[in-house]
């Protein structure tokens, strides 16, 4: 094994690691991560309702653009086999839970996550960082791990509630659309990101924060007034 091992978590690899590289480095070098912020449990809900309704539905019925099969599984969790970098002696796994995942007829597999309200532009190439790295763990998994291959296809299912609607005097409902958006596979890019992940692991110290960091900023600022 490597003399640096990292475990890595897929849902870094978007927000965390795109926020702050020196957060990212405490929580997997150090084993100090941020506290756990206050998440909207209508999200969840929402995310959990979206899962079960699609369980078992043919993909013919849930966009055009989706090869026809069925939603298989959801909520599984999956570990990669460790992953060399190609510039140090460092190596990682990455270990998470999936949305869901759909089987094609033709025998592929496709990773999808649910996305509640618009998928912004500038976020899917970080959402697509997630999809790339379940892709990664199942079709490389660990020795009795979760696995599934081949991987063809990845993206998200965005709902995006807009009309709030009575079903009756009791009862309401939020109405909105479904998007289907595709993620094309990269892994060569995928595996270039990895790398990026391992020079900043690999420093002998944590990078400065980011500018933006309101958790950097709050611990600088308590540093400086001794509080």
């Amino acid at each position: 094994m490597s003399k640096n091992h990292f475990k890595l978590t897929p849902s870094d690899f978007a927000f965390l690691w795109e926020e702050c590289k020196r957060c990212f480095y405490l929580k997997v070098v150090c084993g100090f991560q941020r506290p756990f912020g206050a998440f909207p449990k209508i999200f969840t809900i929402i995310d959990g309702q979206m899962k079960n309704y699609y369980l078992g539905m043919r993909t013919e019925e849930i966009s055009p653009a989706l090869p026809n099969g069925v939603v298989r599984y959801s909520e599984k969790g999956v570990e990669s086999k460790p992953i060399y970098s190609s510039n140090s002696s460092s190596s990682c796994f990455i270990k998470g839970k999936f949305d869901t995942v759909l089987q094609f007829d033709d025998g592929t597999y496709g990773v999808i996550d649910f996305k509640t309200a618009e998928a912004k532009s500038e976020h899917v190439p970080l959402y697509a960082r997630q999809l790339h790295s379940y892709a990664h763990c199942l079709e490389n998994p660990a020795p009795g791990k979760f696995s599934l291959t081949p991987i063809s296809k990845l993206g998200l299912l965005v709902y995006e509630p807009q009309e709030y609607g009575c079903l009756s005097s009791d009862r309401v409902a939020l109405h909105g659309s479904i998007t289907w958006i595709n993620i094309p596979r990269n892994d060569d890019g995928f595996i270039a990101f990895l790398e990026e992940v391992f020079e900043v692991l690999n420093m002998p110290e944590p990078p400065a924060g980011s500018p933006t960091c309101v958790w950097c900023q709050y611990r600088d600022s308590s540093r400086r007034t001794g509080l």
